[in-house]
């Protein structure tokens, strides 16, 4: 398949810190690229550097078919970027946006008109035409930002981040946009730290941590690469936890997390029977069970097993100036 981006050793330095450390990336014309990683992994970095905002300091890059460095103008006219805040005019409207971008853009001013109101009805936005930007909910203001960023339609999009802060709703909403620009033909490399977001858009993901990327494959490819199975079990009474938790670890000879839900536990098990053993001596202990279920892991366990921490993270200084 056409290649729509792709790096050898790429370098990018801010001081002592090397905020990209030598990535190698290979990614498909088409469909959703997911490049997953906590807050400074170095994501925003990486985009910045193939839309051209930032130079690399070593290594080379390729979209399509664009050198970044010597042919930039060209990486330029043909991809488009969203990045994590909204760049859009707050003291303009929803429609006085999309026309001035048009316009930027070379479009006439009937043109520029038309072309905005077909981007505000698709992304469910007419009603708000002539409301300013900064009275739109977060939801809106993803919406609209990417609806600028698709004016002109590129063959590539670079979305950094773009739920970050969204209700699921709302999210819900962006994921509807991307899916449908793929359906239109746009190449999109969606960057995140949800792991559940990268799960439901992406046809492949690279992992990156600490500026390297440390896996690659489909979803499933990579929680198959964990080799184990996830045995999750709800407790009927939350107060039961820390007893369930040291009971199931005797039982399963391995550490067990506790789960976001306050009556929830989570162990990686090679197979169902030590899976069933942890079951049975909760039983035993007289440690009621709402339910449990066995099967692959998360890709929140496989970022785990991958990297030793969780994909939640916080920023820090490399990834702030990369993104300055």
């Amino acid at each position: 398949m056409t290649t729509a981006i792709e790096t050898e050793g790429l370098v990018k330095l801010f001081k002592d810190t090397r905020a990209v450390d030598g990535i190698d990336l290979r990614v498909r014309a088409g469909g959703v690229h997911g490049f997953l990683g906590p807050n400074g992994a170095g994501k925003t970095t990486t985009i910045r550097m193939l839309a051209t905002l930032l130079r690399p300091d070593e290594g080379s890059a390729r979209v399509l078919g664009h050198d970044v460095v010597r042919e930039a103008d060209q990486v330029r006219s043909k991809v488009a970027l969203t990045g994590q805040f909204a760049s859009v005019d707050e003291d303009l409207t929803g429609l006085e946006n999309l026309v001035l971008v048009s316009r930027l853009f070379g479009f006439s001013r009937a043109g520029a008109r038309a072309r905005a109101g077909d981007l505000l009805d698709a992304f469910g936005l007419a009603d708000a035409a002539d409301r300013q930007v900064k009275k739109y909910s977060g939801g809106m203001r993803r919406r609209i930002d990417i609806a600028a960023s698709i004016v002109v339609t590129p063959e590539l999009i670079f979305l950094d981040e773009p739920t970050t802060g969204l209700d699921p709703r709302s999210r819900n909403q962006v994921w509807d946009i991307v899916r449908a620009m793929v359906s239109a033909g746009t190449t999109v490399l969606l960057t995140t730290q949800y792991l559940e977001e990268a799960d439901q858009l992406a046809d492949r993901i690279s992992v990156i941590d600490a500026g390297k990327v440390i896996a690659e494959g489909t979803p499933g490819q990579l929680k198959a690469s964990v080799g184990a199975s996830s045995l999750h079990v709800r407790l009927i009474n939350p107060d039961d936890r820390p007893r369930a938790r040291a009971v199931l670890e005797r039982a399963l000879g391995t550490a067990v997390t506790d789960d976001p839900d306050p009556s929830g536990l989570s162990a990686t098990v090679g197979s169902s029977a030590p899976a069933m053993r942890g079951i049975a001596a909760l039983e035993a202990t007289d440690l009621p069970i709402a339910q449990f279920s066995l099967g692959q892991p998360s890709l929140d366990e496989v970022f785990l097993a991958l990297t030793g921490h969780a994909a939640e993270g916080t920023d820090d200084r490399s990834e702030t100036e990369g993104a300055a």
